[in-house]
């Protein structure tokens, strides 16, 4: 697609003569807004607060340039230049493997686009970016916005008043809470307060496991208020909503959107992983906004800064239920990878799983790679049968869960694919091979917390097999007793 200005205005045009990619137009005038222009409600609900492609909307050039030129719609350029570096103004990438070119039937030209984010659509020079510049749609909210009748343990009381602190405050603030310790609910007064203040709200995750866990909780504390549960394939894609559910991926595709993001697992793989991601949640933020951050395990830097006073935070140390985090044992198992080449399992790992088994206890236990996962359930499975394995590819990996859940599964081998966002309400808890280099302090916490999270089965055997102990082992028992011990210091543990 090519653009000239005339009048100060932007004109598309089919033709090379005086005409520009959007990418090389230096500045994009916007129309002032005309007020007595009878704008579609349609694209409003689907332009307000998103940066999309043409491509991704049912509407032809015509009417989207009509509303351009009455100031409704604006045009962004895709691809930006930092000198003659050309930067992605959806997923911010900068790196130049990541940009490639292609023959282009809309410019005619041989067209600039970014590799990056090609999943979410092809983002080239001559593509702009489409978002909202006039009213909002209309909201209606209920008299009573939340409809949730539990009650908040201590811990959760005090980190509930510093999210809606920050929230009035357009603050960035970090929930530090063990697993267990029921965040979701320590973020309701919060939402409800955002949402009686009529703000806009998201929840990001890096997992659609989790969008998917949460959505029917949100929907069943706030029953009257619209949500958007976004992920791949979702059917609220276009959805216009004031609380929306997603997956951190589904955040580009916003633009200066929402007046509070939470940023759900923000040490989560892949957001810590890709600076693009922290580009879209940058991006979804309104220019004054809050950003609330939630996680069991910071990283070392988030963690110097808590205790240097550099970063606001508030940890939540115990569980609601009042019971101590299961504290991880270390049992050396031999060189558990030579033996298992020999079709064996050392014989302490052998035990602890046959005791599950006379006990009817459920246990998870974990792997670090896939192949020696299977190759351990051709073995156990002379045992009980019934032992299933699971991994991020398995097709069948949701029914599987579910059948843990429902008890019809004894003992589940996983990898750190099960790390976080599910919960069996009585389970035991094994690492094989804790000494590899994919089980770090954060995967090794989050997988101890798995157990006891129930307050009905508060206890739960933590054990990691090694065959070495590493430095994230002991980081990892290191922060669950010093989160057992704050504890027991503020009083919200009962021993």
């Amino acid at each position: 697609m090519r653009f000239t200005i005339k009048d100060g205005i932007l004109i598309p045009r089919n033709t090379l003569e005086d005409s520009l990619p959007i990418a090389k137009i230096p500045t994009i005038p916007q129309p002032q807004l005309n007020p007595n222009f009878a704008y579609n409600r349609e694209l409003q609900q689907l332009l307000t607060g998103k940066q999309l492609l043409l491509d991704d909307i049912p509407f032809t050039l015509d009417e989207i340039q009509t509303h351009y030129q009455n100031g409704y719609v604006t045009y962004r350029q895709p691809i930006v230049y930092k000198g003659k570096q050309p930067i992605c103004a959806r997923c911010g990438n900068k790196e130049p493997q990541w940009f490639a070119t292609f023959p282009c039937s809309r410019c005619e030209e041989t067209c600039l686009y970014c590799r990056h984010c090609l999943m979410m659509g092809r983002i080239s020079a001559c593509t702009p970016l489409l978002g909202w510049n006039g009213p909002v749609p209309d909201t209606i909210y209920p008299t009573k916005i939340l409809e949730w009748q539990g009650t908040l343990s201590e811990g959760q009381t005090v980190a509930s008043n510093q999210v809606v602190e920050a929230i009035h405050g357009n603050q960035e603030h970090l929930i530090w809470a063990v697993c267990g310790a029921g965040k979701t609910e320590v973020l309701f007064a919060g939402i409800e307060t955002a949402l009686t203040a009529k703000k806009r709200i998201c929840i990001a995750t890096p997992r659609t496991d989790v969008v998917l866990e949460l959505t029917p909780r949100l929907k069943a504390a706030f029953p009257n208020i619209t949500v958007a549960s976004l992920y791949g394939g979702s059917e609220d894609r276009h959805l216009f909503a004031p609380l929306t559910i997603a997956t951190t991926h589904q955040l580009l595709r916003f633009y200066q959107a929402f007046d509070i993001i939470i940023l759900d697992e923000v040490d989560a793989f892949p957001y810590t992983v890709e600076e693009s991601l922290q580009h879209a949640a940058n991006q979804a933020r309104k220019t004054t906004s809050a950003m609330i951050y939630l996680t069991a395990t910071p990283n070392q830097k988030w963690q110097s800064e808590c205790r240097s006073g550099k970063r606001a935070y508030t940890t939540i140390p115990a569980r609601f239920h009042r019971h101590p985090l299961p504290v991880p044992e270390f049992v050396w198992c031999g060189n558990w990878q030579k033996l298992l080449q020999k079709n064996k399992l050392p014989q302490n790992v052998i035990d602890w799983i046959q005791k599950r088994i006379r006990a009817n206890k459920q246990a998870l236990l974990f792997f670090p790679h896939i192949p020696l996962m299977e190759k351990a359930l051709t073995i156990l499975r002379r045992i009980a049968p019934n032992i299933e394995a699971v991994h991020a590819e398995d097709p069948d990996r949701k029914n599987k869960v579910q059948k843990m859940r429902a008890k019809e599964i004894p003992l589940l081998l996983t990898t750190t694919i099960l790390e976080r966002g599910v919960t069996f309400p009585n389970i035991d808890v094994a690492v094989i091979g804790a000494e590899d280099t994919i089980f770090t302090e954060s995967a090794l916490v989050q997988i101890a917390g798995r157990a006891g999270r129930s307050k009905d089965y508060p206890d739960g055997v933590v054990t990691f097999f090694h065959y070495g102990k590493t430095d994230q082992m002991i980081k990892a028992r290191r922060q669950i007793v010093s989160m057992n011990r704050e504890g027991v210091r503020r009083g919200l543990l009962d021993l």
